[in-house]
């Protein structure tokens, strides 16, 4: 493959950025033939396209995806050379680019960053990026992430050099709202059985362990939707359609959040946190922050809350 060209780049990355042409030719201040021109040019230097089109707006394929996720570092880290330049080089903002596998709680992902910046004097600039944690993993062993953030262990046949870091666990709490989550709390656990659920999919570390306990307890819930993201998972229970499970120790940012009132807990059934890194001849000291002090957040949290 030829050398890039980063002027095209540019002109790829507002155009991707802006949603097309036009809005990039007005960024840009140039005309929309001349950027398909220099789309064209990129393209033949990459060797595959980088949009297909869907009806009258474009789209980027999954090269596009690639090239347009590598301009963003590339495009973000010259801001910060001028930054740095125009400020002194001490001016620079550290960075930590995180990887969030789509299944891990999204309150935790808050509770566990939040000390990340409160315990360095001078700002930092966190990068989240959520996404299946196979991909998550492709990423950090191309350094392209410093650590990500899951509810399971990197699995072995993926023959990826990783080091898993146990953060904690947390017991689990049942929620629901409304009429349904008085009526769930009178009789519980007996009370879910039969009961509308809205849980994590089959595929998760969380499913597993939540199959073992409803097995052990002779419960077997009626299950509405299954949901890797937590988030929307909780935003469904809202309504009162069904209860949902969330770690105990964010149970109360749940229920001011979410408007869901707590049915009861167990510590039988956990919820694990890990972070995951890769090895690095140079590491990043804000990995060592967020490891350590998540580590002290989810110690003090389980013991303020006798989980």
């Amino acid at each position: 493959m030829d050398w890039l060209n980063y002027h095209h780049l540019l002109y790829f990355w507002t155009v991707a950025r802006e949603g097309g042409l036009r809005h990039a030719s007005e960024v840009l201040n140039v005309s929309q033939p001349s950027i398909s021109a220099q789309l064209s040019t990129l393209e033949k230097t990459v060797g595959e396209p980088l949009f297909r089109r869907t009806g009258r707006s474009k789209s980027l394929t999954e090269t596009g995806q690639l090239v347009y996720s590598y301009a963003e570092e590339i495009f973000a880290v010259g801001r910060e050379l001028q930054n740095a330049l125009s400020g002194g080089l001490a001016s620079r903002v550290p960075r930590l680019d995180v990887g969030i596998a789509d299944t891990f709680p999204k309150l935790v992902t808050q509770f566990l960053l939040r000390p990340v910046t409160n315990q360095n004097k001078t700002p930092v600039r966190i990068v989240c990026r959520e996404g299946k944690l196979p991909d998550l993993l492709g990423q950090l062993a191309m350094h392209r992430l410093d650590a990500v953030l899951s509810d399971e262990p990197a699995p072995g046949h993926l023959k990826l050099k990783t080091f898993n870091h146990f953060l904690g666990d947390s017991g689990i709490s049942f929620c629901a709202a409304g009429k349904l989550g008085a009526s769930l709390r009178r009789r519980f656990p007996e009370s879910l059985h039969d009961s509308p659920a809205l849980l994590p999919t089959e595929n998760t570390a969380l499913r597993r362990t939540l199959e073992l306990w409803f097995q052990n307890h002779g419960i077997r819930p009626r299950i509405l939707g299954e949901f890797e993201d937590r988030a929307l998972m909780k935003i469904m229970a809202t309504d009162g359609q069904g209860f949902t499970v969330v770690p105990t120790i964010i149970d109360r940012e749940a229920q001011s959040r979410y408007r869901l009132r707590v049915i009861g807990r167990t510590s039988e059934c956990r919820d694990a946190f890990y972070v995951i890194t890769a090895e690095r001849k140079i590491s990043n000291p804000l990995v060592t922050t967020l490891t350590e002090s998540a580590k002290a957040s989810l110690a003090n949290a389980r013991k303020s809350r006798n989980v």
